[in-house]
């Protein structure tokens, strides 16, 4: 779920863990539903506590975690189609957890409905990125472009939640995710360029008609 280099790192800790799991008979797909599952608890329970440090922690290790049923998979000879898309779908559900929870506490104990409003857009427009992405390649095309990939805004989001619960002022969280959200904004627009080239580029390279 994070960056090339964060990937490498959970691979050399998640490695022998894998393994464990593989010789107890537990297999991808329920690590990738676990996984998930501890995110969905640890933003929606903590976050909303005001556990902003400790809810990041635990986001992070069952993000990280997630890289143990790739590494499962890969062990098994069992990548393909079907888990590449249990863990796209699942981690729509995970981004969803992680801003939804700043929303509920900053629209209640947090006491800031610009930071609640601000989490919300980074919401939507993350959701946005995604499908700009999944639609495109439904329809023959690529749309592997734009400024702020997945794994850029969820490091991003993590690390400046876990600053805030440290003590960082507030203000810091809202302006990155005012900064998230219009990168969000011009990844869409760059992917939807981005297929309109491809679709009119194919339109001229199509034979015309007799």
């Amino acid at each position: 779920m994070l960056g090339r280099n964060a990937r490498a790192f959970a691979g050399r800790i998640f490695t022998p863990p894998a393994r464990l799991l593989l010789r107890l008979g537990v297999g991808p797909d329920a690590v990738t539903i676990a996984g998930t599952a501890g995110v969905l608890v640890s933003a929606l329970v903590l976050y909303p506590l005001g556990e902003l440090f400790w809810g990041s922690i635990a986001v992070t290790f069952f993000v990280l975690s997630d890289t143990v049923d790739g590494i499962m998979a890969r062990t098994l000879g069992r990548t393909g189609r079907w888990g590449a898309y249990l863990d796209s779908t699942l981690d729509r559900f995970g981004d969803a957890a992680v801003f939804g929870g700043l929303v509920l506490w900053f629209a209640r104990g947090g006491d800031s409905p610009l930071t609640a409003g601000l989490a919300l857009l980074c919401l939507v427009l993350g959701s946005l990125v995604s499908y700009a992405k999944a639609r495109a390649e439904g329809l023959g095309f690529t749309a592997d472009v734009g400024i702020a990939e997945r794994s850029d805004r969820l490091v991003a989001v993590l690390a400046a939640t876990a600053l805030v619960g440290l003590g960082v002022p507030r203000p810091f969280l809202t302006v990155v995710l005012a900064l998230l959200a219009v990168a969000s904004l011009v990844t869409v627009v760059q992917r939807m360029a981005e297929v309109r080239r491809q679709a009119l580029a194919a339109a001229d390279a199509s034979p015309p008609r007799a």
